[in-house]
């Protein structure tokens, strides 16, 4: 399938109710909910409608590889392809997992406009951020990314001291380039920052009823991000299993962060299409 022409989609009030809320409200959901991977969700304010599963392509992902990326260009495309027909619609890469030529084979494949790719960059310096918004779109041979993420923030004081950075993101959205950004955080102080930050449009943070790789206790976590959420932004959880420290609790994390009613996605990556199955399935048997 040919790449579609892109379309610039404009920003809706999407989430605004959430505005002077108070920072813990909603962090249960109604007895009785039911999900699905494949529900149709709104990230924030952004006006991005995705699915509530993200296909995850960085399990342990860093130097330019991971495990979904060692699976080949051919072998990640497929898995992708085949969550696309199951209504996984949101695909999670970044420069450091190897993974954008993997999701540009994928977009051969199905409708441009009816994914949403979210990429992150390490870049911290204004012109190494455009080469890599550049450099990024050519890997995925799209002319736009739907959300470009500063990677791994660990500053308290980030959004000031990369604030020329920042603003060739914003640029970049202006231009139709991207149609929004945020941050993925690595310390409290860093996911403090962007819960308050206007400029965040999206926090991807790591959360799960245990505290595995996170970046404070679960109940601090919760209420930063629901700071974030009551301040309009998108909410997408990662390290849902702890890196693989709830393989054997998977039932327990997923019923954790489908329960919290802060996050409006959450990207896990499968491995092969039966653990793509297997978490799909999963997901449909919580009931809150």
């Amino acid at each position: 399938m040919k790449r579609r022409d892109f379309l610039k989609t404009t920003v809706l009030g999407v989430g605004a109710a959430y505005m002077g809320a108070s920072p813990l409200a909603g962090l249960t959901m109604e007895p009785g909910t039911r999900f699905s991977a494949a529900d149709t969700i709104v990230l924030g304010k952004t006006g991005i409608h995705t699915s509530r599963l993200a296909c995850g392509t960085g399990t342990f992902g860093d130097n330019h590889t991971s495990h979904q990326s060692a699976l080949g260009i051919q072998g990640l495309s497929d898995l992708l392809w085949r969550g696309y027909d199951h209504g996984l619609r949101f695909y999670d890469t970044a420069d450091g997992y190897g993974s954008h030529p993997h999701v540009a084979e994928t977009l051969k494949h199905v409708p441009r406009e009816k994914v949403t790719i979210m990429t992150k960059s390490r870049a911290r310096d204004p012109q190494q951020m455009i080469a890599d918004i550049d450099r990024f779109r050519k890997e995925l041979n799209t002319d736009y990314i739907d959300l470009l993420m500063m990677h791994c923030m660990v500053e308290e004081n980030w959004t000031e001291r990369f604030r020329p950075t920042m603003d060739v993101i914003s640029e970049a959205k202006e231009k139709g380039l991207i149609r929004a950004h945020g941050c993925s955080c690595h310390k409290i102080a860093a996911l403090r920052e962007a819960a308050q930050s206007p400029w965040v449009d999206v926090i991807l943070s790591r959360i799960n009823p245990i505290g595995s790789h996170m970046d404070a206790d679960p109940d601090t976590v919760k209420a930063t991000l629901a700071q974030g959420r009551a301040n309009g932004k998108g909410i997408i959880g990662m390290k849902i299993l702890g890196e693989g420290d709830m393989r054997n609790r998977q039932d327990e994390a997923l019923k954790f962060a489908l329960s919290l009613g802060i996050l409006d996605a959450f990207t896990i990556g499968a491995e092969n299409a039966a653990e793509q199955d297997d978490l799909r399935r999963r997901i449909a048997a919580v009931n809150t």
